[in-house]
């Protein structure tokens, strides 16, 4: 009879621990996938108003065949335009920040360049040399087209943001990490002289400061600028893959709004998650374009030609692609891969 009444509250510590373990977590669960099928179908919605077709048609001339982010290498411009409901220039609006990322899904690596925004490059569209910031004004083609010419790769997907998106996605990740390379002061996104000032070192930015810090130039040089952007940038990958930041996602989709621009297909951006969720440790590197200063007497930064053809290389290594754009079967046993990756140069 005790050894039934043992048997009995047995169960019933069962029945307590299903009641107060096992069922809430499967109402965590069932609440994680309800509110995860919310965020697709709103980011759905906020990537079909914000896309846009490139006249070029589905891929880049220099791809021989369209990539797909989930299985393929990809290239992803970042453009920056210095525009804001403040400013409204409409047409005339140029690139004030210019990020180029090649991306490499076996080994979930990005690599970064920034492109300062006075480098004298060839324009296709204008079949001439200008300012690099220039090229915007025959549209978001103008620069891709340009940004190819340059580093002899593809460029399969851009992204384009204003200030405003760039603050209110910084503000809806609750701000980020940065360690502030330098003390400044800089006008904010309402072009108020010195409104915002950062001491160096380590600290919590909120959105109008990471825009600051992402734009300021006179205190060093376009160099040192994109160092800074690309700090930035990270900042936000930081924090925007971070578990805690799960929660924030249908905010930064709001922010998001009218203010950006892309190519991308809602499936194809989608697929950019297996980075962040991999279990890998999402490697990013950081290159600046080399160069010197050029007046003329108009000022322009000179790229340096052999860093350049170094840099292009290292991008081309990166996305395994061949000279007529072809990628590499990195799966073949049989070749050398390092023979493989190696462009050959006439």
């Amino acid at each position: 009879m005790a050894n039934n009444r043992y048997h009995l509250k047995k169960k019933k510590r069962k029945r307590r621990v299903l009641r107060y373990i096992f069922i809430p977590s499967l109402l965590i669960v069932a609440g994680v996938a309800l509110y995860g099928g919310y965020l697709v179908n709103k980011a759905s919605n906020a990537v079909a108003g914000s896309k846009t077709e490139l006249s070029r048609g589905e891929k880049s001339e220099k791809r021989v065949e369209k990539v797909d982010p989930k299985h393929d290498n990809i290239s992803i411009l970042f453009m920056g335009i210095d525009d804001s409901e403040t400013r409204n220039m409409g047409k005339s609006t140029r690139t004030d920040a210019l990020i180029l990322a090649t991306l490499n899904e076996k080994q979930k690596s990005v690599k970064m360049v920034s492109i300062p925004r006075d480098s004298l490059v060839y324009i296709p569209d204008k079949k001439k040399e200008d300012k690099i910031n220039h090229a915007h004004y025959y549209g978001d083609e103008g620069t891709i087209k340009t940004v190819e010419e340059l580093f002899d790769i593809p460029v399969d997907y851009f992204v384009k943001m204003n200030f405003e998106a760039f603050i209110d996605v910084v503000q809806a990740l609750n701000g980020i990490d940065v360690d502030v390379p330098v003390s400044f002061s800089e006008q904010d996104s309402k072009d108020r002289p010195d409104a915002i000032h950062l001491e160096k070192g380590f600290q919590h930015l909120n959105g109008e400061q990471a825009l600051a810090l992402a734009r300021t130039r006179k205190i060093d040089s376009d160099i040192e600028r994109g160092k800074r952007q690309q700090l930035v940038i990270k900042g936000i990958i930081d924090k925007a893959i971070s578990v805690g930041s799960i929660t924030k996602y249908g905010s930064v989709i709001d922010a998001l709004g009218e203010n950006i621009t892309m190519n991308f297909e809602f499936g194809e951006l989608l697929s950019l998650y297996d980075y962040a969720a991999s279990g890998q440790k999402l490697e990013i590197e950081s290159y600046v374009l080399a160069g010197s200063d050029l007046w003329t007497p108009t000022y322009y930064y000179e790229v340096n030609k052999k860093e350049l053809k170094i840099l292009s290389q290292t991008l081309k290594e990166h996305l395994e692609i061949t000279p007529t754009g072809q990628r590499i079967d990195t799966n073949n046993s049989n070749t050398n891969q390092e023979e493989d990756l190696t462009y050959k140069t006439n």
